[in-house]
């Protein structure tokens, strides 16, 4: 998660089965044998063109999404493990022959309205409390929110 100056790192995610876009938070899979403070720093990069460096962790959120609402249609848990990352360089852009269209830098007070992704809110609140065990309340999903 990229917070700088009241604006976070936003990316758009645009689906490649239905063309349906929504806001998130740059970052995926870590890769088999990848650890996952190394994930975050080339998942930036792949989807964003920028560099970065980890400056802490802020917790990890774990929850089950039902298949009515999942991409793919079948439900899975999902373990996020988010990091508070300072861009160092690069210039943002769109991924090459990826799902991300775009990255934005957009001021905290337009993420309520947006079509977002529900990562977007567990790491807003995450940043913003910095829970001493690095767990988050489920964040009730709704209105714009999505999986």
């Amino acid at each position: 998660m990229c917070i700088d100056r009241e604006r976070v790192l936003l990316a758009r995610y645009v689906s490649p089965m239905t063309g349906d876009t929504q806001w998130t938070l740059p970052g995926g899979k870590v890769e088999h044998a990848e650890d996952p403070f190394d994930a975050v720093i080339r998942e930036l990069a792949e989807e964003t063109g920028c560099d970065g460096v980890v400056e802490r962790l802020l917790g990890v959120d774990s929850r089950v999404i039902p298949a009515a609402e999942a991409r793919l249609g079948v439900e899975h848990q999902n373990v996020g493990i988010f990091y508070q990352v300072r861009i160092t360089g690069g210039a943002l852009r769109p991924e090459p022959n990826g799902e991300t269209a775009e990255s934005v830098w957009t001021p905290l007070p337009d993420v309520a309205n947006l079509r977002r992704s529900s990562l977007v809110d567990i790491g807003l609140t995450l940043a913003q409390t910095l829970p001493a065990t690095g767990h988050v309340a489920p964040v009730t999903v709704g209105g714009l929110i999505q999986h």
